[in-house]
């Protein structure tokens, strides 16, 4: 495995693995970048470049999609490092590791109407209507947040999309008080763009 690791180890060690999770377009990009920028090593492979729905990048690792499969064990060197997982597949993260989960939360009608364009750039189409897709959703994160606050390896800090966008400075001080690692705030601050929010409620 090469070039998964980037950016310099924080001073102070984190010896749990951080996830950035929530619903695809539900700005777990944005929030790994502001890690990113904060100081902290992330885990990503950049197979996926930066697009038009993503301009400042993706940040991910395509292993993270094999975890269903049972492929896990790369995630024991991601320990003090950041991994963007979305959140239909944290159930298959390894138990015997603990996790810090900045999840990421954003109105369905804008997830939706993100997700559409994305589409349409991409000249494919969904076989669910809008409404089938939300209440999919809705179902889902209803029955993740069920399983997740009875994990005892899991911690899990709520960061909702608009109040980041909105309101960085009070947000991302609430992240390092979470994650209780020395982060770059100000560099933080400077990620969230609002010309970006092009998909509102």
């Amino acid at each position: 495995m090469k070039n998964l690791f980037s950016r310099q180890t924080p001073k102070k060690i984190n010896e749990k693995v951080i996830v950035v999770s929530g619903l695809p377009r539900s700005g777990t990009s944005m929030m790994m970048k502001m890690l990113a920028e904060g100081g902290l090593p992330t885990v990503v492979d950049s197979l996926r470049q930066a697009d038009e729905d993503n301009p400042n990048g993706y940040f991910e690792i395509e292993q993270v999609k094999a975890l269903k499969d049972g492929e896990k064990n790369w995630i024991y060197d991601a320990r003090g490092k950041v991994v963007k997982v979305i959140s239909y597949l944290l159930e298959f993260l390894p138990e015997d590791v603990s996790y810090d989960i900045i999840f990421m939360e954003r109105e369905i009608s804008e997830v939706l109407a993100s997700q559409r364009k994305m589409l349409q750039r991409r000249n494919e189409t969904s076989n669910l209507t809008d409404a089938e897709m939300e209440a999919q959703f809705r179902e889902h994160l209803k029955a993740v947040k069920y399983w997740a606050a009875r994990k005892p390896n899991m911690r899990i800090l709520y960061v909702k999309y608009s109040e980041m966008v909105g309101n960085p400075e009070k947000l991302c001080k609430s992240i390092a008080d979470f994650l209780e690692l020395p982060l770059d705030l100000n560099a933080m601050q400077a990620v969230p763009n609002q010309s970006l929010y092009r998909n509102r409620s």
